[in-house]
């Protein structure tokens, strides 16, 4: 499959319908189903089947446009774990947070140590596709051994108070 965008040509709708279908389920955390109740209320008449095959067909260009749209990260991030329990079991979930209180990225893990934090660094950085300025977490020492690894030329600031942008996205 190439560059070329798909083809509207032979379908029972118009432009206009499918493409709003298919931006309300890229855009909206929606079902097919509620996709299809919502054009029930415009008037619109189609399945929640027609939807999936829609969304297949065209979904890759929306939710590329949709992505390339997201506000670039800042370069001051803020990395914060909490404890969860899963099914009995205890979690880390560990957050990363900009200046601007954008989410960056969200990981659970088993485990709290170094291999876990380089693990969510690389993650991080492969996603955003960008390196921070600076790096704020709270007095973890496995963020410190994984920051010294995985990005060494990034400034590293470990203090409980500084953290509270990533707190207060809980």
């Amino acid at each position: 499959m190439g560059n070329a965008s798909p083809s509207y040509k032979g379908h029972r709708y118009p432009v206009e319908v499918i493409s709003h279908c298919v931006w309300l389920y890229h855009r909206f955390p929606l079902s097919f189903r509620e996709v299809e109740e919502l054009m029930l209320e415009r008037g619109v008449i189609v399945s929640y089947e027609t939807v999936r095959r829609r969304c297949g067909k065209f979904g890759q260009q929306y939710a590329n446009a949709l992505r390339r749209r997201q506000p670039r990260p800042g370069d001051k991030w803020h990395l914060d774990e909490v404890f969860i329990k899963i099914n009995g079991a205890q979690k880390y979930l560990l957050r990363a947070v900009d200046q601007d209180g954008n989410v960056l990225d969200i990981l659970v893990q088993d485990r709290r140590d170094t291999a876990a934090a380089k693990r969510f660094f690389r993650r991080l950085m492969k996603k955003t596709r960008t390196v921070p300025r600076a790096v704020v977490t709270d007095k973890l020492r496995s963020y410190g051994a994984a920051h010294r690894e995985v990005m060494p030329s990034v400034e590293h600031r470990s203090h409980k108070g500084l953290n509270n942008r990533a707190e207060n996205s809980h």
